[in-house]
């Protein structure tokens, strides 16, 4: 499919590999030519010697041309293919389940979408630049060689298929090498990804030698599958060379004899010093192509694993889209509910069953609980990351899933526990979910998260150019960041997942007052382990196991002395 986009182009780079090897294979037979004017007469025949001569040079010129055109049209062909791989690579990335991403390391896909398409794209050059010329030269050669002396070119026929089986055999069995070699390089891809970005907590616990030891080991498994898919991949060229020689000699012999002799040798008429000539210089081009095709192939195999790998990506089923009938949420007045959901990860690991949840419009809703008692995948559930197992998550009135997702998120308000900065300016982080956002909104958005005194600090304050993930900046500054990011948008439904936890509690208790406006007439989720944070939830839903065993406001659990008074307790207890 993406080289049938370019077939027209394809179309002209195989006129132009048969008119270079037209041109190449002219010139051997006007070599033969001049040669006969020197050896068949007492005296050079320089009238007749001298067009045979301009003839070559522009069979020459011409096919340095067509060369040069052919090559540059195969580039660009190349290019043009793995440009349009990676773009519906990285499409299909944007629309895959974050199921996909959760269980494939991210330095794998990057290896997949960089590294395998770059190695897919060399052989598909190589095929294009040598194959099509190859197989031009093959044919060109057994005309030519037909025309001059038949007898002789059934000997190189009948040789020359050896090395063709040799290829094969050899080809059969790199392939599975040079797979496993586009895994294991994945597989060290992910490793140094990981731990350049947990570099920190390796030194930290002081883990570089056993991260050392893990590089070693699979640096060392991609050293010895490397090491055979190459040595096997490379006895390939000699073996077909050495058959290739043994045609050559075979040309030689029988073609000396003919010219020795002056008779007919294989039924065939006798041969002239030039015509001998010429038949060794055809054999010469004939035998080339397969040490060419040979080299193609063994590559052709490296190159076919990591489309493989390539293509398992594009390949892969997307997320479930959306309805062509799916609403667009405008104004949501804020009201959700889930209805008998049940949701888990693994299908043998059960997570949230039956949970049901009402919320009315600008209700504060407080999720607490132990780690791993389902807080977040709610947030999940919601934001239609993950789709529900069985039940309904309905927002203003509406089933989600009936609801188109960028209208759906655009009415949610997210700040979480892990900030997500990108490279560029301060104020372009910051107007992400409103790129036509004034300078003033900006300010008073920053203003309102207390970001706008660092901010103004910094060398460009908001036109600062900061690096990926916030590069200089503190835990909490990226934070704030990110706070003041939901600030500017201000949508009608929030989520606040440990949003404070990187700040200090000075800072806190004013983001604190600054949320609590921002809350006003807003519906808002809040995920905190920190009850402190929560005590003017309208709702504190307390969760063990996927299921809600508390629901009621701050003094009201208290009261019960249930969970949440343990809970609280534990973190205030003197």
């Amino acid at each position: 499919a993406h080289i049938g986009s370019y077939r027209w182009a394809l179309v002209v780079s195989i006129l132009l590999a048969g008119i270079s090897v037209a041109l190449t294979l002219y010139i051997p037979k006007r070599v033969g030519d001049a040669i006969d004017c020197i050896v068949g007469a007492h005296a050079v025949d320089f009238a007749a010697l001298s067009p045979i001569l301009l003839s070559i040079a522009w069979a020459m010129l011409g096919n340095a041309a067509a060369l040069w055109a052919q090559n540059a049209l195969n580039n660009r062909i190349t290019c043009h293919i793995v440009r349009d791989i990676r773009n519906e690579a990285f499409r299909k990335l944007e629309i895959l389940p974050l199921s996909y991403l959760d269980i494939h390391p991210a330095g794998e896909t990057v290896s997949r979408i960089i590294t395998d398409t770059d190695t897919f794209a060399e052989g598909l050059l190589m095929g294009f630049t040598q194959f099509f010329t190859g197989i031009a030269t093959i044919l060109g050669t057994i005309g030519f060689m037909l025309a001059i002396h038949p007898g002789i070119t059934l000997v190189v026929l009948l040789i020359t298929p050896l090395s063709l089986f040799v290829a094969a055999f050899i080809a059969r069995h790199t392939h599975d090498m040079f797979r496993l070699q586009t895994e294991t390089r994945g597989e060290q891809t992910a490793l140094i990804d990981e731990m350049i970005g947990e570099q920190k907590t390796v030194q930290a616990f002081g883990h570089e030698d056993e991260a050392q030891e893990a590089f070693d080991e699979v640096n060392e498994r991609l050293r010895a599958c490397s090491l055979r898919a190459i040595f096997f991949s490379s006895i390939t060229n000699p073996s077909t060379r050495f058959v290739n020689n043994v045609v050559y000699a075979g040309v030689a012999l029988t073609g000396a004899l003919a010219v020795i002799s002056g008779s007919s040798i294989l039924g065939s008429a006798a041969l002239t010093v030039g015509g001998l000539s010429c038949l060794l210089s055809y054999a010469n081009q004939y035998t080339k192509p397969f040490n060419e095709i040979s080299g193609v192939i063994t590559e052709l195999q490296n190159a076919l694993a990591c489309a493989a790998r390539v293509f398992e990506l594009i390949e892969e089923t997307p997320e479930i889209p959306d309805a062509p009938d799916a609403k667009t949420l405008a104004g949501a007045d804020g009201s959700v509910s889930l209805e008998h959901v049940y949701f888990s990860y693994v299908p043998e690991k059960k997570l949230i069953e039956d949970f049901n949840l009402e919320v009315a419009p600008g209700q504060r809703i407080a999720i607490v609980g132990p780690t791993g008692c389902g807080k977040t995948t709610m947030i999940n559930l919601l934001m239609r990351f993950y789709d529900v197992t069985a039940g309904t998550v309905r927002v203003q009135g509406t089933d989600i899933r009936d609801i188109r997702r960028e209208s759906l998120r655009a009415s949610w308000g997210m700040v979480l526990q892990e900030t997500w900065l990108r490279s560029g300016t301060i104020r372009d982080n910051i107007t992400m979910g409103k790129p036509d956002a004034t300078d003033e909104e900006v300010i008073a958005a920053a203003k309102a998260s207390h970001a706008d005194s660092f901010i103004r600090r910094l060398p460009d304050g908001y036109q600062t150019v900061i690096g990926e993930d916030g590069g200089g900046l503190s835990q909490g500054q990226k934070q704030l960041l990110c706070i003041t990011r939901v600030m500017l948008c201000l949508p009608p439904m929030l989520i606040l997942d440990e949003a404070t936890s990187s700040i200090d509690t000075r800072t806190e208790i004013q983001i604190q007052r600054a949320f609590a406006k921002m809350m006003e007439g807003r519906t808002s989720f809040i995920v905190a382990h920190r009850l402190s944070t929560i005590r003017e939830a309208d709702v504190i839903l307390v969760m063990r196991d996927g299921h809600v065993i508390e629901t009621g406001n701050h003094d009201t659990l208290l009261e019960k002395k249930g969970f949440y008074a343990q809970l609280y307790e534990s973190q205030f207890a003197k």
